[in-house]
């Protein structure tokens, strides 16, 4: 991973307490869910007794497939809609009944942004700031000024909002969720849509609000775009929770991937499938010099299968062995070995 595409360390510094929510430095998680459980009807619940924590000052990763009730707890801890049992707390507050308290200091971007199509962007912000009844007109310009340029659409301010891409109308959404200062910023996919160069410059404005104090809970179905941003994670799967914690401390709970660079990948397969490596999978390189490899998951210690011992097979069968090694374990694999299903790490 690239020094630019690692995950935030502490914050610099934090934003001032305010009035009626308990300030960030308090003991108390900024996210805090304790059964929180949503079922609609008679079938199986959206959200099944989930205990969530999200520490102040982190880049938190909520981490599921589309369906996987990621959606329905952001809404419950917003006080979108009720849960059918269990709690939830915001800045130390329990939702929803205080969300009038709470929501002033919460930033967040759900499930697209609601905007005024025949309006300009910079018309639909000044819009949104003009009905918050905290913010300053004397400072409405420069504030909408300064959001927009945070999100890359300055150029295109005088732009209708109806013209604007899927990519540009998530931009504006974040922009509008950057008008005031906040606490906790909630963003439900907010690449989507977005170029790779758009993905890449939403990751660093993510960093840079954690640097500045701001805890950003992000939800994603993108493994990469959460293990490069992210300081903590949560993994849901069939409205389940099953697993949170630190980047770090998940992938070290999950095996590493085996790594063979070889011209010879059929034998390499045939020899490691014999050595009982399971999950063999052959890359091949986009460039044409380049060496493919053979993968698959790196033996346990109760396999009772030494590294030293494959390479020397391996070597033994007269497969030529350009690199050997095992691979730290990404969240693609922390979330297979956690499910025991795939997932989709492109969108």
């Amino acid at each position: 991973m690239a020094e630019s595409d690692r995950a935030p360390g502490p914050p610099r510094s934090a934003s001032p307490p305010k009035r009626g929510v308990p300030a960030s430095g308090s003991a108390e998680a900024v996210v805090a869910a304790r059964g929180l459980t949503k079922r609609y009807g008679r079938g199986a619940p959206a959200v099944d007794g989930l205990d969530l924590t999200v520490p102040a000052g982190s880049v938190f990763g909520f981490l599921g497939p589309n369906g996987s009730g990621k959606t329905t707890t952001i809404r419950m801890l917003l006080g979108l809609i009720e849960p059918t049992s269990g709690t939830a707390h915001l800045l130390g507050r329990p939702m929803p009944g205080s969300t009038r308290e709470v929501l002033p200091h919460v930033g967040a971007l759900i499930e697209g942004p609601a905007l005024y199509g025949y309006l300009t962007g910079r018309e639909n912000l000044l819009r949104l700031d003009a009905a918050d009844p905290t913010a300053a007109p004397r400072t409405r310009r420069e504030r909408v000024g300064t959001a927009l340029e945070r999100v890359g659409l300055a150029g295109a301010a005088g732009k209708k909002a109806k013209a604007y891409s899927l990519g540009m109308k998530q931009r504006l959404g974040l922009a509008a969720a950057l008008l005031q200062p906040r606490r906790l910023l909630v963003l439900d996919e907010p690449t989507n849509g977005l170029d790779p160069q758009g993905m890449r410059e939403i990751r660093s404005l993510v960093r840079s609000l954690a640097a500045d104090g701001t805890t950003v809970f992000l939800s994603s179905h993108l493994l990469d775009e959460i293990e490069q941003v992210c300081s903590h994670a949560a993994v849901m799967s069939g409205g389940r929770l099953i697993s949170q914690g630190t980047v770090a401390a998940l992938s070290a709970g999950a095996r590493g991937r085996l790594a063979v660079a070889t011209p010879d990948t059929v034998e390499a397969v045939r020899v490691l499938k014999e050595q009982g490596v399971r999950g063999l999978a052959v890359e091949v390189p986009e460039e044409p010099a380049g060496t493919p490899r053979v993968t698959g998951e790196a033996p346990g210690a109760e396999e009772n299968v030494e590294l030293a011992q494959l390479n020397a097979e391996l070597v033994r069968a007269g497969v030529r062995v350009r690199a050997f090694g095992v691979e730290r374990a990404s969240l693609e694999d922390v979330f297979v070995s956690l499910t025991g299903e795939g997932f989709d790490v492109t969108g």
